[in-house]
């Protein structure tokens, strides 16, 4: 079980997020302004929408989880990016689709370049650089453990 094929994000208002998402750069073959549920194509990965209080539903009918009411879940998005200047696109790409940039990109203890951003549920996403990285031929970050 050694992979991640799907990352669902429960969302409040699918308009709104699927919008938001399509502003910044995510792609899909969806038409439908309002659908029951998204996919994005992205490389090595898909990332979905999906209506918030469906997915509670979703993991247990008859005893949903509580669903979140703020504040941090312990849990980031990361897009690794291949120059600074792409690190800035993304956030000026964000802060014009309406998201919440809560932390100007700056160099960082680890060497790098990073910034996060807020979307309009909640989800905290890092937008990061670093000179050392290498992508694979999917552009997905080659994570050397050996060095």
């Amino acid at each position: 079980m050694n992979r991640l094929n799907l990352v669902c994000l429960g969302v409040k208002d699918m308009r709104q997020a699927l919008a938001f998402y399509k502003k910044i750069g995510f792609e899909t073959v969806e038409t439908q302004e309002n659908p029951p549920i998204v996919f994005f194509n992205n490389q090595g990965s898909k990332l979905e929408l999906y209506p918030l209080e469906e997915l509670a539903k979703d993991i247990n009918d008859k005893n949903p989880p509580a669903l979140p009411s703020g504040g941090f879940s312990g849990i980031t998005f990361a897009c690794n990016m291949k120059t600074k200047g792409e690190v800035d696109n993304v956030m000026e790409l964000v802060k014009s689709a309406g998201g919440e940039v809560v932390k100007q990109p700056e160099l960082v203890f680890w060497g790098g370049y990073s910034g996060y951003f807020r979307d309009l549920d909640g989800y905290y996403w890092e937008v990061a650089y670093a000179d050392s990285w290498e992508f694979d031929e999917q552009d997905m970050l080659i994570v050397d453990e050996s060095k």
